[in-house]
């Protein structure tokens, strides 16, 4: 047994970073996934960012504990065999615009026939109705529509920013997760399945409205975006690096006063309370600024530990890797993908004391698994339907129709138990 949902069958159509995050993260967890892939357009993550022997680290790192899986769902033949993968399946997810699973065949309704008790999945850009719920989604839109990049910029008034990471993508993965072991407990309980539906821009204004949503929340009360936040951040320069000080509670607060020799800081009218350090957020913050330049980096994480002030070297990507902190946390692990090479990864977050995690699978190659796949479903070697998935396929006419060619005396062999590409 590995992991808490071991045992867990999920049929995975989904591509990118949102949806395969999230089955990941159950994969991760212990759930056995078959990720689908169209013949001819495989993942797009499979060719997104830097990568090695064409295993980018996008897919490496959203698609590891997964099996793969080829079909061309637009053949009636890969439709059929996609429902029979489906019929013991526990959950089926997929990232489609809304309308094109449905006009694939491959929509809730078309695996409820085969699995009425299937838990159907949908992850969309912004839902399924309204005036943008048809219109193509990538992560930098739903920042823009949500709020996300004006939070970013610090005031109304300032140019929108976004953030320099694709964070309605991730978030709606964990998101999407979450609801499937959700509605994974209901099922338990009940023995039905549901229709569990996730929008990006949902998961993100969901997400900002807990503490950046604040002139939003009181209805009738019209706050200043401009005085109701800062746009100066806790990053500091200092003689040397950057740190992060954040002095939160009144104790830190009156530390830090005396820490940055300014004990008269403690006295000052503006910064008596939680509430008028907020207020005035700008002045307290562009002091601290100009305290903060008299020394080094290191002077000053000293002095600050040692007043109990929260704080912080800021790390470069290479310097984190190496911290103490992620070292003790054991974070960070390498593996040998068998075509990628030496990898590192970040563990799963969560740590279960009854049912550790492992890493099963590598990233798997574009349907590298469909003949495994099939043939547990039910296919035999010798069935059309079988024969049409796999790539060793030269009797198959639709394959033959596409390529306008016949199999060529003397032709070398395909490569078994790889996906041709039409």
């Amino acid at each position: 047994m590995s992991g808490p949902l071991s045992g867990i069958k999920i049929v995975d159509l989904t591509t990118v970073i949102s949806g395969p995050s999230a089955t990941m993260l159950l994969a991760d967890q212990g759930a056995d996934i078959i990720k689908v892939e169209s013949i001819s357009a495989p993942d797009h993550a499979r060719g997104a960012g830097f990568g090695s022997n064409h295993f980018t680290s996008v897919f490496l790192n959203n698609n590891r504990n997964k099996k793969a899986l080829a079909l061309d769902l637009k053949d009636p033949r890969g439709r059929t065999a996609l429902l029979t993968v489906c019929q013991d399946a526990d959950v089926v997810i997929q990232n489609f615009r809304p309308g094109v699973v449905e006009r694939l065949g491959v929509g809730e309704a078309d695996i409820r026939e085969v699995n009425s008790e299937v838990i159907y999945v949908s992850i969309s850009g912004f839902g399924e109705t309204g005036p943008l719920a048809h219109k193509p989604v990538y992560d930098p839109i739903i920042q823009a529509v949500s709020g996300l990049a004006t939070i970013q910029a610090g005031s109304d008034e300032l140019r929108p920013r976004l953030i320099r990471t694709i964070l309605p993508d991730k978030l709606t993965g964990i998101v999407t997760a979450q609801a499937v072991t959700s509605a994974l407990f209901h099922k338990l309980k009940t023995g039905e399945g549901q229709h569990v539906r996730v929008s990006m821009l949902d998961a993100v204004v969901n997400f900002l409205w807990s503490s950046d949503m604040g002139s939003q929340t009181f209805v009738g009360q019209t706050v200043s975006q401009q005085r109701a936040a800062t746009f100066i951040d806790l990053i500091y320069e200092t003689k040397t690096t950057y740190i992060s000080v954040s002095a939160m509670a009144n104790k830190q607060w009156l530390a830090l006063c005396t820490a940055v020799g300014h004990p008269e800081w403690q006295d000052d009218e503006r910064f008596k309370t939680p509430a008028l350090r907020d207020q005035n957020a700008n002045e307290r913050l562009e002091m601290t600024q100009a305290a903060l330049l008299s020394r080094s980096a290191e002077d000053w994480l000293e002095r600050l530990e040692a007043a109990g002030v929260p704080c912080a070297p800021v790390l470069t990507r290479s310097q984190m890797v190496d911290h103490p902190q992620v070292l003790a946390n054991d974070l960070l692990f390498t593996s040998q993908h068998p075509v990628a090479g030496d990898i590192r990864q970040a563990r799963p977050a969560a740590r279960f004391s009854k049912t550790p995690l492992e890493t099963r699978l590598p990233a798997p190659k574009h349907g590298e698994h469909t003949r495994e796949i099939l043939l547990a479903a039910g296919m035999t070697d010798d069935s059309t339907l079988f024969r049409h998935a796999l790539a060793d396929t030269d009797d198959c006419i639709y394959c033959k129709k596409k390529r306008g060619t016949k199999k060529k005396r003397n032709a070398p062999k395909k490569t078994p138990n790889r996906p041709h590409t039409l």
